[in-house]
């Protein structure tokens, strides 16, 4: 009894909190007929909206990539003073508000912050442009892939890679043949959640992107944009892409833990 109890509160709450705003978000998209929510999607300010969320997050993803995956390698295959505290300083984003977080880049990096006036003269400006948005986008969604594919290397150890320097390969043989295959699940599910942080991303974002309509606005500012023009029609549309983004990221994370651990335990 105690079961079908605690099984029946949690479908209501996944219900009453995921469900019937996802269903909302796409009745309300769709309430002035298709021709509307076609003309929303195909506005020039929401399908610019949409590529820089695109362009942005393809180029956070290589950052995060080699970054988490040269941290974890370091963190655990080597023992150096500070490691502890690399960690936690990795694991900043999680505690740090996003708007912060936006604040600090603006502070540094700005016009009169210390590295944005020493790249003023050379006509270098790094804030409210794609380089902002991408900077600060690395930084709230540095820490998972390094969380994803840490615990793996420690579970693996390394007594591959030791046969494999007995062998005579060197540095990048040893990860494209032994790491690589071996943290390639933890790597992809990294992946995934990165994608959907970055898609997302709100505070940091707003405070770096400069709110330029069709040049600086990622779709989720797009969104904040055209609901306080009061064009719901267009909000909710653009609200639909974001909501599918995610969905797409939610089914493939579904799917790494579907058939992820079995071919791990197989390998």
């Amino acid at each position: 009894m105690t079961r079908f109890i605690l099984i029946a509160l949690s479908l209501l709450f996944l219900g009453l909190m995921v469900i019937l705003p996802v269903i909302a978000i796409f009745h309300r998209a769709f309430a002035d007929g298709f021709d509307a929510y076609r003309a929303a999607i195909l506005d020039p300010e929401t399908l610019a909206a949409i590529r820089l969320t695109v362009i942005a997050t393809l180029l956070v993803l290589p950052l995060n990539v080699i970054f988490g995956v040269a941290a974890a390698w370091a963190i655990a295959r080597f023992r150096f003073v500070g490691r502890r505290v690399l960690l936690i300083l990795i694991e900043i984003p999680f505690a740090v508000s996003p708007i912060v977080a936006g604040l600090c880049f603006l502070l540094i990096y700005g016009a009169y912050g210390p590295v944005g006036a020493l790249l003023e003269p050379y006509g270098v400006q790094l804030m409210f442009n794609l380089t902002g948005i991408v900077l600060v986008s690395a930084f709230v969604t540095c820490p998972f892939v390094m969380r994803e594919v840490l615990p793996v290397l420690m579970v693996t150890g390394e007594d591959e890679e030791l046969a494999a320097v007995t062998l005579g390969a060197n540095g990048w043989q040893i990860f494209r043949h032994v790491v690589l295959p071996n943290i390639s699940w933890g790597l992809a599910y990294g992946v995934v959640l990165t994608m959907a942080r970055a898609m997302g991303e709100f505070g940091a974002v707003s405070v770096v992107a400069g709110a330029i309509r069709g040049q600086t606005m990622t779709l989720p500012l797009q969104i904040e944009l055209m609901y306080n023009d009061y064009n719901a029609t267009g909000a909710f549309a653009a609200a639909t892409v974001l909501t599918a983004l995610a969905l797409v990221t939610l089914v493939l994370r579904g799917v790494l833990n579907r058939f992820g651990p079995k071919k791990e335990a197989h390998a």
